[in-house]
């Protein structure tokens, strides 16, 4: 139990900034924070680190190599004993995606996703036939003249698309 509520708060907040440098395995340039995978940091009654998650999707296969990432960085940080659980409910939502986040998928040459409605999310699904697909600017020069290549890129959260002015390939964050 730890009975120093100001140490307790400086180990939480030490905790977040260790936290804010454990990349996504991925998509390494943002990090579990900037996607909002970490909700919460507290201690528990036994005095250990809990780390509360929220995995992007329940299938992720990164899940796994997330909590290992993050258990690794706070125990290396001198922040042990930590215990994870992980949160499914609220799912999470692209719009958890920090500001700072957003620009960094920008210039890592991935569209971030737009803001999604409240009650208008959009699930990811296998195949979506016949609906419009809305032209997404290119992380690169900005055009709007791109086009969808495939539903799916390098993971089912993101889609491959094209752009037709500068004719550079790039990934699209679904908003989810």
């Amino acid at each position: 139990m730890v009975n120093d509520t100001g140490a307790s708060a400086t180990a939480i907040e030490r905790a977040w900034a260790v936290l804010h440098g454990v990349p996504d395995p991925e998509v390494p340039v943002i990090s579990l924070c900037d996607l909002g995978i970490v909700r919460d940091v507290r201690r528990g009654d036994d005095g250990a680190l809990e780390v509360v998650l929220t995995p992007t999707y329940s299938g992720c296969p990164a899940t796994e190599q997330i909590e290992q990432d993050a258990t690794a960085a706070l125990v290396a940080a001198g922040l042990g004993p930590v215990r994870l659980s992980l949160q499914r409910a609220p799912a999470w939502t692209t719009d958890w995606i920090s500001a700072d986040g957003r620009r960094k998928l920008r210039e890592y040459g991935i569209a971030p996703p737009g803001p999604v409605e409240a009650g208008a999310a959009v699930p990811i699904r296998l195949v979506r036939r016949g609906a419009p697909v809305a032209s997404i600017a290119c992380p690169r020069c900005g055009s709007l003249q791109t086009e969808r290549l495939s539903a799916f890129g390098s993971t089912a959260c993101k889609a491959l698309w094209r752009c037709l002015s500068c004719r550079e390939p790039f990934e699209h964050f679904k908003p989810i």
